[in-house]
Formats: C-alpha cells, sequence, structure tokens
C-alpha cells in the first residue's frame, strides 16, 4: 500500500492495517530479537578469548615484575612505585586466600551435591523429639556456595586489573612517565572520577542485596526444593522444573495450570491496561474540554482519589463485593431481599470482569492526570491550523490529539503492560486468587502468573524449585514483549515526529 493509499483509508481502516501489520511483522520481530541475543552471546565468548590473548600477550611482554602479579597481586605496582594500590591488591589477595581456606573452600565441595548428611532426630525416654545430629542444610550450602562464587568472580576481575596495571605503569616507566601517587588519585576521584565516587557504594548494595539474591533465587529453580522446611536436604534437578511446565503432550497438571494462568495474565494485562488508558484519556479530554467549568476542582477529586492507599481502596472494595456486603444490600432495597450475588467467587469469568471494573477505578485517575499534561502540552497551533481547513473535531482528534498521544506515551504503555503482567496487589487482594479450581496445581481462577508463583511458595504446595522456574519465565515474558512491542513503535523508530 502507498502512502497516498493510506492516508485515503478512514481511521478504523488506518487501525485494522496497523494492527495486521503489528502480527505480520511479529515473527521477523522475534526472530530479531533472539539474533540479538545470539549475537550478543557470541560477543561475549569472542571477548572471552580476546580475554585469554591478551593475558598471554601481557605475560610474554611483561617485566619479571609483571610477570609476578600474575601470583602475587600489586607486586608490580608496587615494584613501579605505585605502593599505596599495590598494597591494596595484596591485601585483597591474603583476604581471598584466608576466606577460601576458612570457609569458601568448603561450600564449593558440597555445592554440586547440596549436602548429603540429614538431621538426625531421636526420641528420649519421656518421648520427646531431641536433635541428635543438625546435618547438612542444602539451602545454607546453595547460598554460601553461590556467595563464595561470586566473591570468585569479584577477585578474579580484581586480578586481571591488577596485570593491567602493572604492565599500564610498566610502559609509562618505559616512556619516562611516573605514575600517579595516592593524592594525585585521591583528588581525581574527587573531580573527574567523582562519579564512581558517588556510585561506588550505591552498586555495592545493589550487588548484596539485589544481585547476590536474584542469583540463588534463580538457582533455585534447578533444584527440586519443597520448602517444608529450611533444614531439609534437596538436589540438583536440571530442567525438570521447566520441563515440567511445558509438558502438554502428557497433560501434566503443572503444564495446563501454566498455560491457562499464562494466557488469563495475557488478557488481564491487556484488558487492565486498555481499558484505563482509554478510559482515561477520555475523562481527561472532557475535563480539559474548553468550557467546563471548576478544572482545578475535578483534578483535585482525582488525585485524592490516588492519595487513599491502593490497598485501602482494594480490601475495601472486596468487603463491600462479599455476598453480605454493601453492594448485595443495595440490591436488596429493589428485590425486598438480598440476593447474596458472590462476585468474586461464583464463576471464573465473571470474578475476572470484577476484577478489570475494580481495577478500573484504582487505574483511570493515574492515567487521567498523565493525560491531562500531555493534553496541554500539545501545540495549540495544530488545532488552529485543523479548523481553518474546515476539520470536524472528530478529525481533529484522531489527526492530531490520538497519534501525539499515543507517540508520547508508549513507553507509559509499555510500563502499565509489564507492570499489570506482575500486578499482584489488585488481584491477590481483591481475590486471593479465587474462586478455587481443582483441576490447577496450587492455583485459583483468577491467579495470574506472579501470584501463582506465590501461592506455589507461600501456599501448601511449597514448591519452591516450580516457583522460581516461574519467575524466570514471567520475567523473559516481559522482557521478550517490551523489547518487541517498543522496537516497533513510532515512538522509537521516529524520535523526531512531533519534535
Amino acid at each position: 500500500m502507498t502512502y497516498v493509499e493510506y492516508k485515503q483509508l478512514n481511521p478504523f481502516q488506518r487501525f485494522v492495517f496497523n494492527f495486521k501489520k503489528f502480527f505480520k511483522n511479529l515473527p521477523r520481530s522475534v526472530g530479531r530479537f533472539f539474533k540479538t541475543i545470539g549475537l550478543a552471546i557470541v560477543h561475549f565468548f569472542v571477548g572471552i578469548g580476546k580475554g585469554f590473548k591478551n593475558y598471554g600477550t601481557t605475560f610474554a611482554k611483561g617485566d619479571w615484575a609483571t610477570k609476578l602479579s600474575y601470583v602475587i597481586f600489586g607486586f608490580g605496582d608496587i615494584h613501579k612505585g605505585k605502593y599505596y594500590k599495590g598494597i591494596l591488591y595484596m591485601v585483597v589477595e591474603a583476604l581471598y586466600v584466608v576466606f577460601m581456606v576458612v570457609f569458601g573452600a568448603e561450600q564449593l565441595y558440597w555445592l554440586p551435591s547440596l549436602g548429603t548428611q540429614e538431621r538426625i532426630v531421636e526420641k528420649d525416654a519421656f518421648g520427646f523429639e531431641k536433635v541428635v545430629d543438625e546435618g547438612q542444610r542444602s539451602m545454607l550450602i546453595l547460598l554460601y556456595g553461590t556467595l563464595t562464587v561470586v566473591v570468585t568472580i569479584v577477585v578474579f576481575a580484581i586480578y586481571i586489573n591488577n596485570i593491567k596495571d602493572a604492565y599500564k605503569h610498566q610502559q609509562m616507566r618505559e616512556n619516562g612517565e611516573r605514575p600517579t601517587g595516592l593524592r594525585e588519585d585521591a583528588r581525581d576521584f574527587l573531580d573527574g572520577k567523582y562519579h564512581i565516587t558517588l556510585l561506588s557504594f550505591p552498586i555495592l548494595m545493589i550487588a548484596v542485596f539485589n544481585i547476590l539474591p536474584l542469583i540463588f533465587m534463580i538457582l533455585i529453580a534447578f533444584t527440586n526444593y519443597h520448602g517444608i522446611n529450611h533444614a531439609v536436604l534437596f538436589d540438583w534437578n536440571g530442567l525438570a522444573n521447566f520441563t515440567n511446565v511445558f509438558d502438554v503432550i502428557n497433560s501434566d497438571q503443572k503444564a495446563t495450570t501454566f498455560f491457562s494462568i499464562a494466557g488469563w495474565t495475557l488478557i488481564w494485562a491487556f484488558a487492565a491496561t486498555f481499558s484505563n488508558y482509554i478510559l482515561g484519556m477520555i475523562v481527561a479530554l472532557m475535563i480539559n474540554k474548553k468550557g467546563i467549568k471548576f478544572k482545578g476542582v475535578f483534578r483535585t477529586m482525582f488525585v485524592i482519589t490516588i492519595a487513599v492507599p491502593q490497598f485501602v481502596s482494594l480490601l475495601l472494595m472486596s468487603q463491600m463485593l462479599t455476598q453480605d456486603g454493601a453492594f448485595n444490600i443495595f440490591l436488596g432495597l429493589f428485590s425486598g431481599e438480598n440476593p447474596r450475588i458472590d462476585f468474586l467467587g461464583a464463576s471464573a469469568w465473571g470474578a475476572r470482569a470484577t476484577v478489570i471494573i475494580i481495577n478500573c477505578w484504582v487505574g483511570i485517575p493515574y492515567t487521567i492526570l498523565s493525560m491531562s499534561g500531555i493534553l496541554m502540552n500539545i501545540p495549540e497551533d495544530l488545532y488552529e491550523s485543523a479548523r481553518i481547513d474546515g476539520a470536524s473535531p472528530v478529525k481533529t482528534f484522531t489527526k492530531i490529539t490520538l497519534p501525539y498521544m499515543i507517540f508520547v506515551t508508549t513507553p507509559q504503555l509499555i510500563t502499565q503492560f509489564v507492570g499489570n503482567i506482575n500486578n499482584f496487589n489488585v488481584i491477590f487482594l481483591l481475590t486471593g486468587g479465587k474462586p478455587n479450581n481443582i483441576d490447577l496445581y496450587g492455583a485459583g481462577d483468577t491467579d495470574i502468573l506472579v501470584t501463582w508463583l506465590y501461592q506455589l511458595s507461600m501456599g501448601e504446595k511449597k514448591d519452591y524449585g516450580l516457583a522460581s522456574a516461574i519467575g524466570i519465565l514471567v520475567f523473559i515474558i516481559c522482557a521478550t514483549l517490551s523489547l518487541i512491542i517498543y522496537n516497533n513503535s513510532k515512538s522509537m523508530k521516529d524520535e523526531e515526529a512531533f519534535s
């Protein structure tokens, strides 16, 4: 279709055309996405190969002090006059050796098996249980083993940096230059490298409290851990948790549950995102329309709605929708008796529809406020030109307002969509996953992937391995959809369209 033919289409035909075009290009976009990942993996291994090459080259070209730095951290720096840095390198090596001898080596030894000695409990003469031998705990072995591996990787990076520094200072000496001292480096870290000084501590805290637990939970996905208590032994089971999730051929309950909940999760995310977006846009247009009085009052009302904590609103709505709640009492005023309608537990799709409607109540005010800000920033000249050309209000909306708003809010839409895939509060506080379904593995009909993950780990199943696998799959789904949608949006392809 040519550009002229496209411009002659009405808005509905354009929507259909763009909708078909998106799904037609979707396989190609997915292919590009995985191709990019493959190239990144290739570049990673190529980089490792270059690193080994540079490692050998530096050893061959280095002097005796640089060569000795391959064994003793910081020796090359001390030999070239960089005393404080060389001493720091040596301290790191000494601490690492002590760490491995006292603690780390044992954890790495047991990491492949996750322990073999079970806890021994015997009863005394009075029938009371007594722990004879605490045994080994696979959970602690995995945690401490992961910590040891991470520490080893960090120390290895310091080791490589020590070699680079030794060779760099060797070259400086050969060129008649003097390595910088402590005072000069300190001055540099408070000036040109001040960003490193400021970010070092936050990055360290992120590594300790985010990255390390994340690695630990990812590793749990490759075990058969059922968390009845933390003193049990468990083993590595490879990809068993992932194969169980996708074992539709044998109609595995875990697989049928995953695909059922994944389908509802995508329906929920799509409905929750676009209902809030479209309805919020309509209300924002009504409030910001010329001639509407008390605009500030309306905006203040929506701000007050947001000011109420979301969990309070959701818990209140959950109570109001019970069989003896406010809605049933109100309906009883017309029928003469309490109809006792179970809005959130009678039927699967009835509860799902109710959840989507209530989500509009708590989500639309955010959209209204963001849309109001965008509407006030659309150049008035565009509307003036459209009126001069005789464009109708509908034409003005479809040609100016809607394209501008979609262009600006595409990243926000993606964020909301991913946020709704992981929207734990609305589902858990309203229904808790109910109504229950015995055909599903530890899940209810309104559970989405993230609440199912919670039910698996904190409910009766205690299936931490499967819960961790679900968490990884949720991340893959969110990351893939976000990248594909954003890379195919006009915000990405034509950044200067509305500049």
